[in-house]
């Protein structure tokens, strides 16, 4: 597999300089570190992007995992023991697994903590303690009382933490995870050790919102689940097709054919229609232009950050992670050629090395 690293810009003087270098196997690059040292001294912001190599989606459905508390027994990771936790006007439900420092991983959208790719959740369990849960109003976290927005999940994040006395913890988040994350390392800036932000956006003026067909499309779709009112097959396929992107969807075109037509059948599991509304609506909010986004405020993250994206993803622009990349000082930029918005799924062992290299070459 060849990499790329290159320089995106330097930060003082927004000039484009590219520095490239070819690399044989992505373990090679901590040989490239004192390259990296070096550059990072005028603040580059530095590009990770596999330039070859077919898409490959892990078919694993199950991963064995070491869980707290049982030593040498191992469990399957969907029967790990779910725990909950109050945090103000919710209950939350977690998962806590492997050894070593804290990990905390957020979903997206509507996202229950058992899909995140299980290869990723051994990757990290090998060497973290995970925590992996879910979002008010999502599986077996209450909905609670308060309006759901992004500042009000990163607070019910934070109260999860407090709740299980971990001190700081690396986060990281995907899509509205990513938001909450970004929220997250703002306002409790002293819980967050390091950054993973995937398939992300700064939000408000800054940032590069949705196309206004793709969003009256999300919306259509959105609808559909919710009210169950109608959608044509077509418009359901092209949603997401936007989501994986076109080169994900010509390596595998029978993917669309397995896709449900009847919104009956597209409702998510754990989450009620309402819920699930809440949910989307904040992800509006945040992707809006008409606020100011966090982006102006990302300056202030001292911490080591990693911003990773797929080329083609048709739900968020990559061109918004490049922006956070930007503001973030000595942020990681990767982005993956032919990933769209599910590309952890899609190229799951890419994402983990990297995801690892970040992790085992920043402190």
């Amino acid at each position: 597999m060849d990499l790329i690293l290159s320089c995106v810009y330097l930060a003082p003087s927004k000039i484009c300089q590219r520095f490239i270098f070819k690399v044989r196997e992505l373990e090679l690059l901590t040989s490239l570190l004192a390259v990296v040292v070096l550059l990072s001294v005028w603040q580059v912001l530095f590009v990770i992007a596999p330039v070859q190599g077919q898409a490959q989606r892990n078919q694993t459905n199950q991963t064995i995992i070491k869980t707290e508390g049982l030593n040498a027994n191992s469990l399957d990771i969907q029967n790990i023991p779910l725990k909950k936790v109050n945090v103000g006007d919710i209950d939350v439900a977690y998962k806590k697994f492997g050894k070593g420092d804290p990990i905390l991983l957020i979903q997206g959208l509507g996202g229950s903590m058992d899909s995140w790719e299980p290869s990723t959740l051994k990757e990290l369990s090998s060497n973290h303690t995970v925590i992996i849960f879910n979002n008010r109003g999502v599986g077996n976290t209450t909905t609670g009382t308060k309006p759901f927005s992004v500042q009000q999940f990163a607070n019910d994040t934070v109260g999860l933490l407090d709740g299980l006395k971990i001190q700081k913890a690396d986060v990281m988040g995907h899509s509205m995870g990513s938001f909450i994350a970004q929220q997250l390392a703002i306002t409790h800036r002293e819980k967050v050790n390091r950054l993973i932000l995937v398939s992300s956006m700064c939000g408000g003026k800054e940032s590069i919102p949705p196309s206004p067909e793709n969003l009256k499309l999300a919306k259509k779709f959105i609808s559909s689940i919710v009210n169950n009112t109608l959608i044509e097959p077509q418009e359901i396929k092209t949603v997401i097709a936007l989501s994986e992107g076109p080169t994900w969807i010509k390596l595998h075109p029978n993917i669309l054919e397995t896709i449900p037509t009847n919104p009956k059948d597209l409702k998510p599991s754990g989450i009620t229609p309402n819920d699930y509304r809440q949910h989307f609506n904040a992800v509006q909010i945040w992707e809006s232009t008409n606020w100011s986004g966090v982006c102006s405020q990302l300056p202030n993250i001292s911490k080591p950050t990693l911003v990773i994206t797929g080329t083609e993803d048709g739900s968020i622009s990559a061109a918004n992670s490049l922006i956070i990349a930007e503001k973030i000082p000595g942020a990681w930029i990767v982005q993956i050629p032919a990933a769209g918005h599910s590309l952890m799924d899609q190229y799951p062992d890419k994402f983990n090395k990297i995801l690892q290299t970040f992790l085992t070459t920043t402190s």
